[in-house]
């Protein structure tokens, strides 16, 4: 558990760069994953960025009522 606590900050930190508004939400969607996922995450931003395009079509498809793909 305090395992996922500090990736979490550390991936709030990096969301928070670009995305402030979103950062908490998008976190807690990233948190779904596995601990070993979200190290990959941490470490590739390339991965990060695709993520978080991701997490962000999935947000704007909920907010606007479209459903998912």
């Amino acid at each position: 558990m305090e395992q996922k606590q500090m990736l979490g900050e550390m991936i709030y930190l990096q969301i928070y760069q670009s995305e402030p508004e979103l950062a908490g939400k998008i976190t807690g969607m990233l948190l779904e994953m596995d601990n070993a996922e979200l190290l990959h995450l941490i470490g590739t931003p390339n991965a990060m960025q695709e993520k978080l395009d991701e997490a962000k079509t999935v947000l704007k498809d909920f907010s606007t009522g479209n459903p998912a793909e």
